[in-house]
């Protein structure tokens, strides 16, 4: 097994010519030069992927968000509202009334675009 920069290394000196192509002792000569090869080690890798890889960018495009929707915000806010409010609630033997005035007063306390969603998780909290 190989390491991917000495697969890199390899393709830039064999096929890129690297060593070869730039005879040049200038600094910015030799920095162009690779700037260059790096450009088209880009293109050559971009291809292989098209030509080697059949799932287009919209099938990974929704193959990730399947991944990244297995677990959505409001669940797991849900979940870390449900933790706080149990704990609290145990930890300073509060009764329900106590709790409402808590939760209300802290998502007075934050700004406006997280009060609303946390309004509606609160409702669902206590409803549940």
């Amino acid at each position: 097994y190989r390491w991917n920069i000495e697969v890199y290394f390899k393709t830039c000196k064999q096929y890129l010519k690297y060593t070869k192509e730039c005879q040049s002792t200038s600094f910015d000569s030799l920095t162009a030069h690779l700037a260059i090869a790096n450009v088209r080690y880009m293109m050559l890798s971009v291809f292989q992927r098209a030509n080697t890889d059949h799932r287009s960018l919209g099938e990974l495009f929704y193959l990730y968000v399947q991944e990244v929707a297995e677990i959505t915000f409001d669940h797991s806010m849900r979940l870390i509202m449900i933790a706080l409010l149990s704990t609290v609630k145990e930890f300073f033997a509060l009764t329900d009334a106590q709790m409402a005035g808590f939760v209300q007063q802290f998502i007075n306390n934050l700004p406006n675009y997280l009060k609303a969603p946390l309004e509606v998780c609160a409702e669902q909290l206590s409803a549940a």
